[in-house]
């Protein structure tokens, strides 16, 4: 198995506070809004311990130079009152305060940080060290009292296969801590380069765990993964950093994504994900030693994570984003178009109610990013196979697959992402049309639809 190559030339280190490197010191223009999911006033998110901060020498995409008509990142073209602020300006005058505040303040902060996040990793580690051999139990009994139901009528022995990879998924995670404690012992510096190897072999590791996790789904639920277009050479030329904006939907989509960005298509993806993944302790900890976010962030915007994850892309990284926020269910889609319509945009509320598949993209995360890697190619993904799963019944019924997982890619050069933030909104909107097109056509009777 191929796995990512190193880059030991990555900088990693933030810039010390007042320094004017990176988007700390942007602020909101008067009389303007923040763009959508924004939060003004709030202090940029401080890393998860672990985390390695991403923040661009200064000259880099997160400091551009003032866009002029038909640049990516300039302002909406239309002028009118109330029209969201140039994601440029997301970072806010509270935050230029925040970096002038005492260094000591910061550093309380950081250890408390640290202090919370050793107390839920020592909560979740022990509670996997207990899981495993329940599960391991409850395999035993379950293969056994259902052996003979099951080759009388030769079932799925779906309890087997459930709980089977249940428990190997909990030795999965064991194992990847393992790994990961190992690599933090041999090479425990604080230095940059030694934070930039700990990176290199954390993804090497998410890229070994995720594809034992697809091999042993491709046996037990006999998982099969149909991609179009095929993806490019690892090695191809011209190489750019990529937005990589992915429909939401279906059990472990996320999952299955990152391994085929990891192992198949050679790049490094810059995750965004929920908090509630923290949970998991392998992802809790191999996750905050590569370029990441988890939503809610502890502090500060989770527009201005999003932000500074995008201007930290190189060539062969890959900024992840999933803008539904969620799995595709009909009751959020009620939900997301009657917020539009709460907030006067019944013009996009009328849009989005003839979206059948998807829920209606929120742009704030995907509009920050664009303006933050402005020489970044964007691509949609959307698939169809896993969103017959949207529940524990729905699983039991569907597992094992009885068709092949079918994902559909298409890539637009940085070039031909129109320039200000309405026109940015209303192409992200037809590009989730397009999502909800593909996703029709190749639906089953059992999608969850509206």
């Amino acid at each position: 198995m191929t796995t990512p190559s190193p880059r030991p030339d990555d900088p990693r280190a933030t810039p010390p506070a007042g320094s004017g490197e990176g988007p700390a010191a942007r602020s909101v223009a008067p009389g303007q809004a923040p763009p959508s999911g924004a939060e003004p006033g709030v202090p940029e998110q401080v890393p998860p311990p672990g985390a390695e901060a991403v923040v661009p020498p200064p000259g880099t995409a997160a400091d551009p130079a003032p866009a002029t008509p038909g640049q990516r990142g300039s302002a909406g073209e239309d002028g009118s009152a109330g029209a969201p602020a140039p994601v440029e300006t997301v970072y806010s005058a509270a935050e230029a305060v925040y970096n002038r505040a005492p260094r000591a303040n910061r550093s309380a902060g950081s250890a408390a940080s640290s202090v919370v996040a050793l107390l839920r990793r020592t909560a979740t580690v022990a509670l996997l060290l207990a899981l495993i051999p329940v599960a391991g139990a409850v395999l035993v009994a379950v293969t056994v009292l259902g052996a003979p139901v099951s080759s009388l009528t030769r079932g799925p022995w779906r309890q087997t296969r459930f709980t089977g990879f249940a428990l190997l998924y909990l030795l999965v995670d064991l194992a990847g801590l393992a790994l990961a404690t190992a690599l933090f012992l041999r090479d425990p510096c604080a230095t940059p380069a030694a934070r930039g190897r700990r990176q290199v072999t954390a993804f090497a590791a998410l890229a070994r765990l995720l594809a034992l996790l697809r091999r042993t789904a491709a046996r037990v639920f006999r998982l099969r993964v149909e991609i179009t277009p095929a993806l490019p050479p690892r090695d191809g030329p011209h190489r750019t950093p990529l937005l990589v904006l992915v429909r939401h939907a279906g059990l472990g989509d996320s999952f299955l994504l990152l391994q085929v960005l990891l192992t198949e298509a050679g790049l490094l993806p810059h995750t965004v994900l929920k908090g509630m993944l923290r949970a998991d302790p392998c992802l809790d900890v191999l996750l905050g030693r590569v370029p990441h976010r988890f939503l809610p962030p502890a502090s500060g915007t989770a527009t201005d994570g999003i932000a500074s994850l995008a201007a930290g892309l190189r060539a062969g990284d890959a900024l992840v984003l999933f803008p539904e926020g969620g799995n595709f269910t009909p009751r959020r889609h009620r939900r997301a178009i009657a917020g539009l319509r709460r907030r006067g945009l019944r013009r996009r509320a009328d849009r989005a109610s003839r979206l059948h598949y998807v829920l209606p993209p929120r742009d704030g995360g995907a509009l920050a990013a664009l303006a933050a890697a402005p020489t970044a190619d964007v691509v949609f993904v959307t698939h169809a196979g896993l969103d017959i799963i949207d529940s524990p019944r729905a699983a039991w019924s569907a597992l094992p697959l009885r068709r092949p997982v079918r994902a559909h890619w298409w890539r637009i050069p940085a070039a031909a992402v129109p320039p200000g933030q309405e026109a940015r909104s209303e192409w992200l909107l037809a590009q989730w049309e397009r999502v909800d097109r593909w996703t029709a056509a190749h639906a089953v009777a059992q999608t969850p639809h509206v």
